[in-house]
C-alpha cells in the first residue's frame, strides 16, 4: 500500500498557508466547540446522562464553553493573517459560484471548480457556522439569564437552541468527515503549510 498521501513533501515544494495565529484560532475553537458538542449530548441523551451523572456540573461546563466560544476569534483579529483570511472568507466571486454549482451537479474535476485560497464550500461553511454561533450564544443568555425575557421568549429560545444544536452536530459530523478525507488540508492546519501541487490542484486562483 502506498503512503505517498500521508508523506509530507519537501519543505522546498511547500508553501505557507496559515500562520500561528490562525491555527491557534482554529484548534482552540474546535476544541471549546467539541466541549460543547460533547456536554450538550450528555444533557439531551438519557443513557449518557446516566453514564455521566452530575448534571449540574455538565451544564456549568457546558455554559462556559458557549461563552467562550468566540474568545479566539476576537483575539484573533490581533493578527493581521488572521483578518486577511477573513476577508477573504467574505468574499463570494463568479468562480464561487462555478464551484458550488460543480459540487451540486457531484462533478469532481478540478477544472470545474476554481477555487481562491477558500472554496466557496469553506466560505459557506465559515459564514453558517459564525451565524450559528451567535445564535446559539444568544438563546443560551436567554435560557440561561430568566430575568432577561418573558416566558414565551425563554421558550422559543429554548426550542431554537436544542434544534439548532442538532444541527450544528450534523454540519460539524460532514466538516470532520471532509478534513479526514484530505490529508493535506489537515496537514496545512497542523503546520502552516502544504504542498505546492495540492494548492494548484485544489486551489488553482490563490496565489501564495
Amino acid at each position: 500500500m502506498s503512503l505517498r498521501a500521508e508523506t509530507p513533501a519537501p519543505t522546498s515544494a511547500r508553501v505557507h498557508r496559515f500562520s500561528r495565529a490562525e491555527r491557534w484560532v482554529h484548534r482552540t475553537t474546535a476544541a471549546l466547540m467539541g466541549v460543547c458538542v460533547a456536554t450538550a449530548a450528555c444533557l439531551y441523551i438519557p443513557q449518557l446522562a446516566v453514564l455521566v451523572g452530575r448534571r449540574e456540573l455538565v451544564v456549568r461546563v457546558h455554559e462556559c464553553a458557549g461563552l467562550a466560544l468566540p474568545v479566539p476569534v476576537l483575539l484573533g483579529l490581533a493578527s493581521r493573517a488572521f483578518r486577511t483570511d477573513l476577508r477573504f472568507l467574505n468574499r463570494f466571486g463568479p468562480h464561487d459560484r462555478v464551484w458550488l454549482r460543480a459540487a451540486l451537479v457531484r462533478d469532481k474535476r478540478h477544472s470545474s471548480r476554481p477555487a481562491g485560497k477558500f472554496n466557496a464550500g469553506q466560505k459557506v461553511y465559515a459564514a453558517w457556522i459564525a451565524g450559528a454561533t451567535l445564535v446559539m450564544l444568544g438563546t443560551g443568555l436567554m435560557m440561561w439569564f430568566t430575568h432577561l425575557a418573558p416566558l414565551m421568549w425563554r421558550t422559543s429560545a429554548t426550542f431554537v437552541h436544542d434544534w439548532l444544536a442538532l444541527t450544528i452536530g450534523v454540519v460539524l459530523a460532514g466538516h470532520i468527515g471532509m478534513a479526514l478525507a484530505d490529508p493535506e488540508a489537515r496537514r496545512g492546519l497542523r503546520t502552516g503549510s502544504v504542498s505546492r501541487e495540492w494548492a494548484k490542484r485544489e486551489h488553482p486562483l490563490w496565489r501564495p
